[in-house]
């Protein structure tokens, strides 16, 4: 990261919750209590919380059932250096999702990652929720912040008609507005040419996905029912053409 650009430590975590796609989980050996690391895919549910899709033959799956103590490393994995690039340590517990809980969960991850549609089925296979306590980012030598959930977390009140919309949203976004999304990463984001689908929305931004590139696009104002995030779309798609000129 340039050292020169301020840090805005809760927008820098939220935007990482939702652009990783995978990381490094930290779980506690039984008897022992020896920590056990091992790589795996993540998404995010709407506040930003971590999603696991992981097997019950999987060490870190019997870890977490008997102690759901967890940490998970998440990093930008940016070009060069990669201690320079933002990154976080999120501590927290996982939870399986159970009855309707598992349904945005599966969502959310799926749409993160499709190709997990071909085992997503599997008996052996669970939705984990990681509900996080706390989080230290690292964002660059010297810039080092500890966060609360309640600081990095997204704020969901008020925005219950916008999450039970969401499947639409991204539905009607990947089927009638991929010029727009690319339009979005090239003149708002400067990012190179791509194919840009949507993978969620929530009160503070939309997310993109082209292959294993990832974007945050940050709304400036929050917004919370689907009337107001389709203004806010609206206006963005207007700054960014503006920028063609």
């Amino acid at each position: 990261m340039d050292p020169a650009v301020p840090v805005k430590p809760a927008r820098l975590t939220r935007s990482l919750l939702a652009r990783s796609r995978q990381g490094a989980l930290a779980t506690l050996m039984p008897g022992s209590g020896d920590p056990y690391c091992s790589l795996v895919a993540v998404a995010s549910l709407p506040d930003g919380s971590p999603i696991l899709l992981i097997s019950r033959l999987a060490v870190h799956t019997k870890n977490i059932l008997n102690d759901a103590r967890v940490s998970l490393m998440l990093d930008e994995r940016a070009p060069g250096d990669p201690l320079e690039g933002a990154r976080i340590m999120l501590a927290g517990s996982a939870e399986e999702a159970q009855g309707e809980g598992a349904a945005l969960l599966k969502r959310r991850y799926l749409a993160a990652h499709p190709s997990a549609e071909d085992f997503v089925g599997f008996k052996d296979f669970s939705f984990f929720r990681i509900r996080p306590s706390g989080v230290h980012l690292v964002a660059g030598f010297g810039r080092i912040v500890d966060l609360a959930p309640q600081d990095f977390l997204t704020d969901l009140t008020g925005a219950e008609s916008l999450i039970e919309a969401e499947a639409d949203i991204v539905a009607h976004m990947n089927a009638d507005h991929a010029d727009t999304m690319n339009l979005y990463a090239a003149k708002l984001l400067r990012v190179a040419d791509g194919t840009w689908r949507c993978t969620g929305c929530d009160p503070d931004g939309l997310d993109m996905q082209d292959g294993s590139r990832t974007l945050r696009l940050e709304f400036p104002q929050r917004v919370t029912s689907p009337t107001a995030l389709r203004q806010m779309l609206k206006t963005l798609a207007d700054q960014a053409r503006t920028a063609q000129i």
